[in-house]
């Protein structure tokens, strides 16, 4: 039992190794603009709900890109695409990375995603 563990930690221990190998190489030739993030977080205050939404870029510098906090959540994620959108440079090719929740499904915001060239991720 006891060289058995040590195998497979030995072969989980590579498995790891050539991991951090591969991001090393692929986070080293990812650009500014190339990969974005975003969420919603939901805050409960005095009896009233808050939400922020924040666009980082993702694996470069995780810099907060820009970010937005409202009581209407649709307004919520429609004025921070168009904040962060400003960020954008002629010839980015950008991918926005967020979960599947239904204000990022909807047409509108679907719609100006594409109107910044922008490539949506779920």
């Amino acid at each position: 039992m006891c060289c058995a563990h040590e195998s497979i930690v030995h072969i989980m221990g590579k498995y790891v190794k050539s991991l951090q190998i591969f991001w090393s190489v692929i986070l080293k030739h990812l650009k500014p603009n190339e990969k974005w993030v975003t969420d919603v977080t939901e805050f409960h205050l005095h009896g009233e709900y808050l939400y922020l939404s924040p666009h980082s870029r993702f694996r470069f510098n995780e810099e907060i890109i820009a970010y937005n906090i409202e009581r209407v959540l649709f307004l919520l994620v429609s004025k921070m695409l168009y904040k962060a959108s400003d960020r954008l440079k002629e010839g980015d090719a950008l991918i926005l990375h967020s979960d599947q929740d239904w204000h990022y499904q909807i047409k509108h915001y679907q719609h100006a995603l594409r109107e910044h060239g922008i490539t949506q991720s779920m």
